[in-house]
């Protein structure tokens, strides 16, 4: 049975940070890409950050110079290093995987407010 499971986010002051943590089972986690999306209110879920198996990374271009997607195959854990936060990053963030179908975790609140 594959679950994700995330930690992390809270409230945060424009300029703050926070990290993110999402702990894989079930899956051979090495092999896998992992992503992380978030869901601001009233808009569609985007794709924020992808890591691949070899530990390539991508990132939409709202969120590049400022977050950092990495993982640690010994823990079967992915994080998102998130610097120089601005309101616009406010939202829900779900880790995610594809294994046949979509997985995802059950979603953080993230909040960057004065």
């Amino acid at each position: 049975q594959v679950q994700l499971v995330q930690s992390g986010g809270g409230v945060v002051q424009p300029g703050g940070s926070l990290r993110l943590s999402c702990a894989a089972s079930g899956i051979m986690f090495s092999s896998s890409g992992m992503g992380w999306y978030r869901q601001a209110p009233g808009k569609q879920r985007e794709l924020v950050a992808t890591i691949t198996s070899r530990g390539t990374t991508n990132f939409v271009d709202s969120v590049k110079d400022r977050f950092t997607i990495s993982r640690d195959n010994a823990k079967s854990t992915v994080y998102l290093q998130m610097n120089s936060l601005k309101p616009e990053d406010t939202g829900v963030y779900y880790c995610h995987l594809v294994i046949g179908r979509d997985y995802w975790g059950q979603g953080t609140q993230v909040t960057v407010s004065s």
